[in-house]
């Protein structure tokens, strides 16, 4: 048995080998499992419990697959979930992008197959370019998905530092199932000469078929990179930049990376990625002219901490939830605390967590105050409303220590009442 996982901690999250459900107390500790399915519904809480599930096993050998992020397509019945994926083998070493479906709610899915375009490619003296941090989207008005990442460069086999210039990497699935052939989404902005990209983050499909872009950014010469958002025309086979918004700046380390965006009753919220021990938030009428973006706090004031990990949204019809790591008791050994992931409702209002409502989406496995390197690192994950009954989060295991091996996981989050933003 490998070394960070003891009989009790794999019982804890597996169960019977399908999934387990535990509740989450305020101060984030996991309960002993009781069930399958957890019924512990707050008075007024709109979940009503997290299942957890292995998607494609990896800790025992084989491939492991990263940055699984599922879409939804409109289907008589259930919807399709599509999802891209690509295997890891190092620190940002990534193979080529691939993709799978499921018929049954993600239930089941299909072998992963390679994305055409989306692999590597030779540039010569030992470099190679490639594709990660893809993000699948559907695209209702062309009935296409639209699958975005950036460019990442390799030398030697490993990560090269430094790289050279990024910017986003696209393609389109038509509604018949054809990938186009990758493209570079331009954006002339010398604020951007070095880099813009917007790798793993959430977009927005606004009325009349314009998606708005979350990117980070920054010219040469400069470490610290900004913040903004691009209003695109997408016409189901290219994506345009037509209009920028405020830029967001933040001074320590890299700045401002990897922004997600959501939108709920007329209003736009952006979380952002920082390297000062802090994850960001901010919010704008128009999704191009934002608030000064201000640190992730409690309900009672309280900054949480955090350690350059990215967050997600989850939204329900009714609230705005986050998806998030943080400092706690068990993981301060942790790199960047990245396990367990956690889901709070969000204050919209004050722009805080709501620190009653937190509860563990995915547990960490293992000891991450004496074996830390053993614990299996969860910080690059995505977020989708599967169906009016359930969303989902879904997550690769990363464990260095234990040669890259890890499970492909997903959590599905069951709503007590219908999430009107889900596919029917």
């Amino acid at each position: 048995m490998k070394a960070n996982s003891t009989p009790l901690d794999r019982r804890r999250f597996l169960g019977a080998g399908v999934g387990i459900v535990s509740c989450l107390t305020a101060g984030g500790s996991v309960s002993p499992p009781a069930s399958e399915a957890d019924d512990d519904v707050r008075d007024d809480g709109l979940i009503a419990g997290i299942e957890r599930k292995v998607i494609y096993p990896g800790r025992g050998g084989g491939t492991t697959w990263f940055h699984p992020r599922p879409c939804m397509i409109p289907a008589e019945g259930n919807a399709t979930a599509l999802m891209t994926l690509q295997s890891v083998s190092g620190s940002d070493v990534f193979g080529p992008v691939h993709w799978t479906t499921s018929d049954d709610l993600g239930r089941s899915w299909r072998p992963p197959e390679p994305i055409p375009g989306l692999g590597r490619r030779g540039l010569g003296d030992g470099w190679e370019e490639g594709t990660c941090d893809v993000v699948p989207q559907y695209h209702p008005p062309t009935r296409s998905v639209l699958a975005v990442g950036h460019n990442v460069y390799y030398k030697g086999g490993v990560l090269a530092q430094p790289q050279r210039r990024r910017w986003p990497v696209y393609v389109v699935r038509s509604p018949d199932g054809r990938w186009s052939t990758p493209r570079r989404l331009d954006w002339d902005d010398p604020r951007a000469s070095d880099i813009y990209t917007c790798g793993c983050s959430e977009r927005v499909v606004l009325d009349g078929g314009d998606v708005l872009v979350p990117l980070s950014f920054g010219p040469e010469g400069r470490p610290q990179r900004s913040v903004t958002t691009v209003r695109c025309s997408f016409d189901g086979r290219e994506l345009r930049v037509r209009e920028a918004g405020s830029e967001l700046t933040n001074t320590s380390g890299r700045g401002l990376l990897e922004p997600s965006l959501a939108l709920l009753d007329g209003r736009f919220y952006l979380t952002i990625r920082a390297e000062d021990g802090r994850g960001y938030v901010s919010a704008s009428d128009d999704g191009l002219r934002w608030e000064p973006p201000r640190p992730w706090r409690w309900d009672d004031g309280e900054p949480l901490a955090m350690s350059s990990t990215q967050q997600h949204w989850l939204i329900h019809s009714e609230r705005p939830f986050l998806v998030y790591t943080r400092k706690a008791v068990e993981n301060v050994n942790v790199m960047r605390w990245r396990a367990p992931l956690y889901v709070a409702e969000v204050d919209r209002k004050a722009l805080q967590l709501i620190r009653a409502s937190e509860r563990v989406v995915l547990p960490l496995i293992g000891d991450g105050v004496a074996a830390p390197k053993h614990v299996a690192r969860m910080g690059n994950f995505h977020t989708v409303a599967a169906s009016p009954d359930e969303s989902w989060v879904t997550v690769g295991e990363t464990r260095p220590d234990d040669g890259w091996s890890g499970d492909t996981l997903l959590a599905r989050i069951r709503w007590s009442r219908p999430n009107r933003r889900a596919p029917a």
